[in-house]
């Protein structure tokens, strides 16, 4: 019998690689389809086999979630969903409840992609960054086209069909300043769950110059200090923003439920389209590569040397300021990929820095109330 792996881990699986329909300007993944130059970038039956059994076999706990990403995983078609889905329930132990979770910009979703998600349970993530004007700025086609109005059908026809949805907005140089409305705009859309993203990327590799479409910190963190105090008193118990959700489960004496704000990383891995194991998604780089997903050795390399270096350095690598730093706790230093700031002790620290500091500051008093309250079995607020 195959060995499990020591803890759980999460897979995002990339089946059709780096191709998408939309060339939106910030995407970090596009280029990665030059790591397989030639290859179609598409994840066949043998592969969706190898790896479904390889995961199932290799998860120890009982919640086991499929994780779909691109790209852009609905050019895949309906029918690679239909044999996953087969899959899995042929490669499921007694023991374990399999969920799917699939994230699109929502251009290609219709009627039946609604129905299918709808029937099987799938949660789907709806990337969309506020009104056109914002979502628009960076999020268009290979031709310059604009996004929105398809992304908002794709969207209309999942609360047809009432699939489970959320909505993730990639905060950016443009929207960052703006992002109350932005919220505001999306629960007017009748969404309920929201994951705000913001975008930290390099001019090139190697350096620490920010994209000029990466987040404002400043912006953002004031940003999220406004959606806080208007959801306090307007939305509580009604909408769920998953940086509030995972501060307050600080608060109530539990880790950060964002991996990014986790003291270590390395319990969420990418697939390939072909079955290549990478560290993890913002680190898809030939010296990350762990080698091919297998049923026989998918435990030994999620628990390999390797990952836990790569996991542990998130910790050992921080500077003396996170350490000493009262929010450490809930933003854990911040992803290392977004670590451009040199320190004076010659360490660096998320670009983003300012922005959580003030976030977790401001948010802190309602949300420890809501702690207490929540211990002693009262309400929220």
């Amino acid at each position: 019998m195959t060995r499990p792996a020591s803890e759980p881990f999460h897979l995002m699986l990339k089946p059709s690689g780096a191709r998408c329909n939309l060339a939106c300007e910030y995407c970090y993944y596009l280029e990665k389809a030059a790591l397989y130059p030639g290859a179609r970038l598409t994840m066949d039956e043998a592969a969706l086999e190898r790896v479904t059994a390889a995961y199932l076999a290799a998860h120890p706990g009982p919640e086991v979630v499929f994780g779909w990403q691109g790209g852009e995983p609905l050019l895949m078609g309906r029918e690679f969903f239909e044999r996953a889905l087969e899959l899995q329930a042929q490669y499921t132990r007694p023991d374990q409840r399999v969920t799917n979770a699939l994230q699109t910009n929502a251009t290609l979703l219709d009627d039946d992609w609604a129905e299918f998600f709808a029937a099987h349970g799938f949660l789907v993530g709806v990337s969309l960054d506020g009104p056109p004007e914002l979502h628009d700025a960076y999020r268009r086609d290979a031709a310059g086209r604009p996004s929105h109005a398809a992304a908002l059908r794709g969207l209309v026809a999942l609360q047809r069909h009432r699939a489970e949805c959320n909505a993730l907005i990639t905060v950016n140089r443009r929207n960052s300043s703006r992002l109350l409305g932005v919220y505001r705009y999306l629960t007017g859309l009748g969404l309920r769950h929201l994951q705000f993203i913001p975008i930290v990327e390099r001019q090139a590799r190697g350096s620490d110059r920010p994209a000029p479409w990466s987040a404002r910190p400043e912006a953002y963190g004031e940003g999220l200090c406004e959606i806080f105090d208007y959801w306090l008193t307007h939305d509580v118990g009604q909408v769920f923003v998953q940086i509030f959700e995972s501060a307050l489960a600080v608060h109530l004496g539990g880790p950060p439920s964002l991996c990014a704000f986790a003291p270590t990383c390395g319990r969420c891995l990418v697939v390939e389209h072909n079955g290549d194991l990478y560290a993890c998604d913002h680190f898809v780089y030939p010296e990350h590569f762990l080698g091919p997903v297998t049923v026989e050795g998918l435990a030994n390399l999620v628990d390999g040397e390797t990952q836990r270096a790569f996991g542990a350095a998130k910790a050992e690598t921080l500077p003396r300021a996170c350490r000493r730093c009262e929010v450490l706790a809930f933003c854990g230093g911040d992803c290392p990929k977004h670590r451009l700031m040199e320190t004076a002790d010659g360490g660096r620290i998320s670009y983003l820095c300012a922005a959580y500091r003030k976030f977790f500051r401001h948010s802190a008093p309602a949300l420890q109330e809501m702690a207490a309250n929540l211990r002693a079995g009262r309400p929220p607020v």
